[in-house]
């Protein structure tokens, strides 16, 4: 499938590698329907790209409701769905133990219910649609692209919901891609490692350089638009299915 030939949702569309992913869809002639819950940054975002192959929905992607209404109006917007990239997502760092007891038990819910329900609610909703769409000359009716975390493999010391939720990504790849096989609908994960995004916005800069010292080559931090060409990498390369790719630098995270 051509980037020119993809109407997608991106979860998290409206910063970091979501909006990269955006902003490289829609260059190529793509559409997209940005679910984000930042309004101001997602109506920015479709007024800048400045055409009607972009569209932005206030979305909670763990909210299994609005979710599906959403996803309505998209196919009622475009006609179909044939593209899911899921970036959404929130990195709230905890030791399992602290000094004044242990970690809140809502602090580890919330990170599992946006990251990983919050993955599997979309993609349940959208799958429904893309089988559906009329196959294409591969017998493709859709490509789902999720996003892990090279600490799905390489949790860090106060990363144990983070790295739990990404796991979580990791691990339902597979079976959800044996499950839509007979409907030509591939289900890929990418891994990034240490990138430049909004998560890490409030590091100082000595902070940030000694963290891009770490990835052996190139040394430095991925980029978003990194990211974005392997989603149009997965999106027109038809034989990749089921497989987790690391974007990282060859990056092996240490316990801190």
């Amino acid at each position: 499938m051509e980037l020119s030939q993809t109407i997608a949702i991106v979860t998290g569309g409206a910063s970091g590698l979501g909006e990269a992913t955006t902003r490289r869809i829609v260059e190529a002639g793509g559409k997209v329907a940005i679910f984000d819950l930042n309004v101001e940054r997602g109506n920015a975002l479709v007024r800048e790209l400045g055409n009607d192959s972009v569209v932005y929905f206030q979305t909670n992607v763990a909210d299994a409701l609005q979710v599906e209404q959403h996803v309505a109006k998209v196919v009622e917007h475009f006609g179909q769905v044939n593209v899911l990239v899921s970036c959404a997502g929130i990195a709230t760092p905890g030791k399992v133990v602290l000094q004044k007891g242990p970690l809140a038990l809502s602090q580890f819910e919330q990170v599992i219910q946006v990251n990983l329900v919050g993955t599997f609610n979309v993609l349940r909703v959208v799958a429904q649609c893309m089988q559906q769409n009329e196959p294409n000359e591969e017998g493709e009716r859709g490509v789902i692209i999720n996003t892990a975390s090279v600490a799905a493999f390489e949790g860090q010391i106060g990363q144990a919901a983070y790295s739990a939720s990404k796991a979580g990504v990791v691990g339902m790849t597979l079976p959800i891609a044996r499950e839509f096989a007979r409907d030509g609908i591939r289900v890929m994960a990418i891994a990034p490692g240490l990138f430049e995004t909004p998560l890490l916005d409030g590091l100082s800069e000595p902070a940030r350089v000694a963290i891009a010292s770490s990835v052996p080559f190139p040394n430095r931090l991925g980029k978003a638009s990194e990211y974005a060409l392997l989603v149009e990498s997965i999106v027109r390369n038809s034989f990749l299915n089921g497989e987790v790719i690391r974007l990282d630098g060859a990056i092996r995270m240490q316990p801190r």
